[in-house]
């Protein structure tokens, strides 16, 4: 998309449900994402489910391999629903890179304190992380 011959950024906003992407994020963070951006090893991503098509997940893209993007959440615990159940993700399924995490406020952060604990953490640029990308790769 290009507007006066420039092209147009698009960003949106994605929640985060499940704890497959724990400690990086938190069931109920919410994302700031960058549609169509490009993909690099170590980015936290948005595509679509490989077998599910409706279902947007989102997931650590480790490494390029044929066929597409593997996939990989940051919990070593939990090892469902990624590459390792559903091979590459074709790269017309990934839909946007994450660059910022925003959590929300917890309904037990009522004192001045707390809330400035929240602002302070609350909005966490969201980077590749290239280490995670090699820590990733070795499950």
């Amino acid at each position: 998309m290009t507007e006066n011959g420039r092209d147009r950024v698009r960003f949106g906003v994605a929640e985060v449900t499940g704890p497959s992407m724990v400690p990086t994020l938190l069931h109920g963070d919410r994302l700031v994402v960058r549609y169509g951006a490009l993909v690099r090893p170590g980015d936290v991503v948005v595509f679509r489910h490989p077998f599910q098509q409706d279902l947007l997940v989102v997931k650590r893209a480790v490494e390029r391999r044929p066929g597409g993007w593997w996939m990989l959440g940051d919990n070593p615990f939990n090892e469902t629903g990624d590459s390792t159940v559903y091979g590459p993700v074709p790269e017309d399924l990934v839909l946007a890179t994450a660059v910022l995490r925003l959590r929300p406020r917890g309904p037990g952060q009522r004192s001045l304190r707390a809330r400035l604990s929240w602002l302070l953490s609350a909005a966490r640029p969201l980077r590749a992380d290239s280490s995670a990308s090699r820590r990733l790769r070795a499950r």
